[in-house]
């Protein structure tokens, strides 16, 4: 499961799609209607959040926005109510690891996408989280 603090627009057309899937099994994870998954670290910051179901309907929303922009017909239905979200901190560490992670990735499933990202400098973070400084964050499993 990758629930990525980068920018969707990032995230090639598979990537998307998997984000997509993984973001509704961390929103059944969050909501208690799986048995597996529970101590996913990638879940840890929506866990600390006061609603992190709302969050993660935010972060759905985002997703979701960035497959309409790509004519995807996600179920929009899927996503819950967003009353309660709020911000979540991510590290610039965080940031910086998860995009050199996405041009591996990329480099072998999209090169001409990868071709157009691998210089970018200024790595737009997911609009659900704010960038704040620090390392890698201690969830990450490197």
């Amino acid at each position: 499961m990758r629930i990525w603090s980068i920018h969707p627009e990032y995230l090639d057309a598979k990537g998307l799609v998997a984000l997509w899937r993984e973001t509704l099994l961390a929103k059944n994870v969050l909501e208690d209607k799986t048995k597996g998954y529970k101590n996913h670290p990638q879940l840890e910051r929506f866990k600390a959040q006061t609603s992190p179901t709302a969050c993660i309907n935010s972060y759905l929303t985002k997703v979701y926005g960035e497959a309409t922009k790509r004519n995807y017909n996600f179920n929009k239905e899927k996503i819950g109510s967003t009353k309660g979200s709020t911000t979540i901190n991510v590290t610039s560490g965080q940031i910086e690891y998860e995009f050199t992670h996405l041009l591996k990735k990329i480099k072998i499933r999209d090169p001409e996408k990868y071709l157009k990202l691998k210089d970018c400098k200024n790595i737009k973070q997911f609009p659900t989280f704010k960038v704040i400084h620090g390392k890698i964050e201690t969830w990450e499993k490197i």
